[in-house]
């Protein structure tokens, strides 16, 4: 019995140290992740309105474009972070897309 919880422990240690997690635990949404990331990224708030995630996107995209020392990785991102957020939006028929 002893050698069985034994195992056990070491199998959920390996599995820790594999994946970062505990066996138990949830696993995370990883679009969840991204939205999260995409706003702290362009600066905005969860309720934000496709108006104040254009605005964080030009700040951003002014502060990292290639021009001014920045590189078009960054740019990309920033673009990728403005996509995502605006397809998380409610879609209303009055909106430009």
């Amino acid at each position: 019995m002893g050698q069985l919880i034994l195992l056990v422990a070491v199998a959920v240690l390996g599995f820790k140290l594999m994946t970062g997690r505990w066996p138990w635990a949830p696993t995370p949404n990883t679009r969840a992740q991204a939205v999260f990331r995409a706003r702290q990224l362009l600066g905005i708030g969860a309720q934000a309105s496709r108006a104040e995630i254009i605005e964080g996107h030009k700040r951003l995209v002014a502060m990292v474009h290639p021009d001014r020392g920045g590189s078009n990785a960054q740019v990309h991102e920033a673009n990728a972070a403005r996509d995502l957020l605006l397809d998380e939006l409610p879609y209303l028929p009055e909106d430009p897309r």
